[in-house]
């Protein structure tokens, strides 16, 4: 047998670290670049987008609100609004609990049905 390539291979001292002191912070920038790019950014983009459909909110249109109901509102307040849930029911609820607001005859997004 030959041991010989296996005792050089142990025997050979273990390479010092010789990289660059700035080597970990500029890991870290690029790091925080590509969660802001692929994290932060997009949840931003989803947020203004969700404002401005509760701002664009209108009498007559049908919405989701967050609690699973449907239904059309009335009455656009200052924060509230009054949504018709069914005939001679009406619930006032603040703006943010629109989930959606859907068109005629469409239902919502997301819904999975039971198994």
């Amino acid at each position: 047998m030959n041991l010989l390539p296996l005792t050089i291979a142990e025997a050979a001292p273990a390479a010092a670290p010789g990289g660059s002191p700035l080597q970990f912070p500029i890991m870290m920038v690029i790091l925080f670049a590509i969660m802001y790019f692929m994290m932060i950014r997009p949840q931003k983009r989803k947020e203004k987008e969700r404002k401005e459909m509760i701002n664009a909110v209108k009498s007559g249109e049908r919405v989701l609100l967050t609690s699973g109901i449907i239904g059309e509102v009335v009455n656009v307040k200052e924060s509230t609004l009054v949504v018709r849930i069914a005939e001679n029911t009406k619930v006032e609820c603040v703006r943010a609990a629109i989930s959606q607001i859907l068109e005629k005859g469409e239902t919502p997004d997301a819904i999975e049905p039971s198994k």
